[in-house]
């Protein structure tokens, strides 16, 4: 593929969009939550492990513990072994707690709604951050997960492979109403067509719009 202008590039990220919203109309988040908490909470439960395996997961622990003070005051065993099967229950367990801490204590138990006060939290980073931002607040942000990494690179919309810098470049490329649903996006196509051993590149929709098959 020639040298492709940046003006080209967004035209071409628009029809992308627009092709992976005709094919996914129904994606969204796929964390199970009722609320910003129990999205803030999943979302970091979900490091390192999939989704499937958290949703699993956090019905028991939210009817335990409903709020952020419950989870504050948790004992720290409890909390392992409510979250042991999401992997590095340890670390997750002890930034749960903390994290709910400085709710109570900062926040009075409510979740933040600014990208600062939220990626200050224990075991709270940008993607934490956007996904809580985005989901749950409407505020738009680019999460950058290993599906989006791997699928913005094929693409040619990003390069590299630090999350930082992705989510810098992919702001330039994509509509930022769209960039909220376009992880969702990228993340179901991902599952679905562009699989990170073995991509099924003859049934692909994109095909027109991928320098790896142009």
């Amino acid at each position: 593929m020639a040298r492709e202008s940046q003006d080209a590039k967004i035209k071409r990220a628009q029809k992308i969009v627009k092709l992976l919203r005709k094919y996914y109309p129904e994606a969204k988040c796929s964390l199970d939550h009722k609320n910003p908490l129990q999205l803030l909470i999943a979302t970091m439960l979900s490091a390192q492990c999939t989704d499937k395996r958290v949703n699993m997961v956090t019905p028991a622990l939210f009817s335990r513990y409903k709020n952020a003070r419950e989870f504050s005051e948790a004992e720290i065993l409890d909390l392992e072994d409510m979250v042991r099967t999401t992997g590095f229950y340890k670390n997750k367990a002890k930034n749960i707690k903390s994290c709910t801490t400085d709710l109570v204590q900062k926040y009075d138990g409510e979740v933040p709604k600014t990208m600062e006060e939220l990626s200050a939290l224990a075991g709270v980073g940008r993607k934490t951050a956007n996904v809580v931002l985005g989901n749950a607040f409407g505020v738009p942000g680019m999460v950058v997960d290993t599906h989006v990494t791997r699928l913005s690179n094929r693409l040619g919309l990003a390069v590299g492979e630090d999350a930082v810098k992705l989510e810098k470049q992919l702001e330039v490329v994509i509509d930022k109403k769209d960039w909220v649903d376009f992880s969702h996006l990228l993340i179901e196509h991902g599952r679905q067509i562009c699989k990170a051993r073995t991509p099924l590149c003859e049934t692909c929709f994109l095909l027109d719009y991928c320098p790896q098959l142009i």
